[in-house]
């Protein structure tokens, strides 16, 4: 049996003749493509209890699928009381299925359980096609136990693509179902 994920073959199927007719390519491999998916969590708190990077690990892995790691600082800063060495925060990269797995429940799942939700800024790109938000809270993903939870923390979520430009980037994760505001120009 060779399983696939639904958006994965959404890709195959509408994305890249959609996307070749709007910006005109001439071969396949001139399509966007998603590279990778980078969550990144900043755990300031860590520095006086060391259980919540544990607890980021831990958390962070149930909602990927994958097993997160910690991030250590690289240099000293005595206005923050930070060593080098020190655990600070917890990232994970995912690729391949579990990219696209995670993609299509932060699309159809967790970003509806924001409070207020009116879509996500069109301005984190970067100027060479790779798009970056935040998350507030981690609660919105419905892998994580609300009573479990030891402390609130927010995440920066990182699409990296293959696009050259921002359009070509926003009309990829357009097409992928990210729910970007209505700008008025």
């Amino acid at each position: 049996m060779n399983y696939q994920p639904r958006l994965r073959s959404q890709y195959k199927s509408e994305i890249v003749p959609a996307l070749m007719q709007e910006f005109k390519y001439k071969t396949v491999m001139q399509v966007p493509r998603l590279l990778k998916i980078s969550l990144n969590q900043g755990i300031g708190a860590a520095l006086a209890d060391k259980k919540l990077i544990d607890y980021g690990v831990e958390e962070m892995s149930t909602i990927t699928g994958q097993k997160a790691v910690p991030t250590i600082s690289k240099r000293d800063v005595s206005n923050f009381k930070l060593r080098r060495g020190n655990p600070i925060g917890v990232r994970v990269t995912l690729r391949g299925d579990k990219m696209y797995e995670f993609l299509d429940r932060l699309v159809s799942v967790a970003l509806p359980r924001v409070r207020d939700f009116r879509g996500i800024s069109d301005k984190g790109f970067d100027g060479r096609g790779n798009y970056s938000f935040g998350v507030t809270e981690q609660i919105i993903f419905p892998e994580i136990d609300i009573e479990k939870v030891n402390h609130l923390n927010g995440m920066n979520i990182t699409f990296v693509t293959s696009a050259n430009t921002d359009q070509e980037a926003l009309a990829l994760l357009k097409h992928f179902g990210l729910p970007f505001k209505n700008q008025k120009k």
